[in-house]
């Protein structure tokens, strides 16, 4: 087994930001929620920061997947039904459009006749693309 210390320093093929993760369960726990919920509750439930959580929840109030209600019974909900949003509409309002382009490594010039990576790259991007695409709130509840 691998201490903590070891496992930071291994090596990934594929890393979700922080803040795709944070909006991505955030809005689980929100979705949850009967009448809303606050950053610090959601804090305490995924154990990110409540400032950090309360950072990437505004960016999709910005982008009218939620409600903001600010005070001391305020909180964040959820402005659509919950299978109307899947997890790549909150990963594409925090981290923009999640596109397959041509090089997987996006060289504008390439000296080889076929992909040295094999496009493995985007078969990979594609594939996460289309898990995003088919996970709704609504699986979560």
């Amino acid at each position: 087994m691998y201490s903590n210390t070891e496992l930071k320093f291994m090596s990934k093929i594929f890393a979700l930001s922080e803040a795709a993760s944070i909006g991505i369960h955030s809005m689980v726990v929100i979705a949850r929620s009967e009448n809303g919920i606050n950053a610090v509750k959601i804090s305490e439930i995924t154990g990110f920061s409540k400032n950090h959580i309360a950072k990437v929840l505004q960016r999709l109030v910005k982008n009218d997947m939620l409600k903001s209600v600010r005070g001391p019974s305020g909180g964040f909900s959820l402005k659509k039904n919950p299978g109307e949003i899947s997890f790549l509409d909150i990963y594409q309002s925090i981290e923009g459009n999640l596109d397959v382009g041509d090089c997987p490594l996006s060289y504008n010039l390439c000296g080889f006749d076929h992909c040295l990576m094999g496009n493995v790259i985007n078969k990979l991007t594609s594939e996460f693309k289309k898990f995003l695409q088919e996970q709704t709130l609504k699986n979560y509840l």
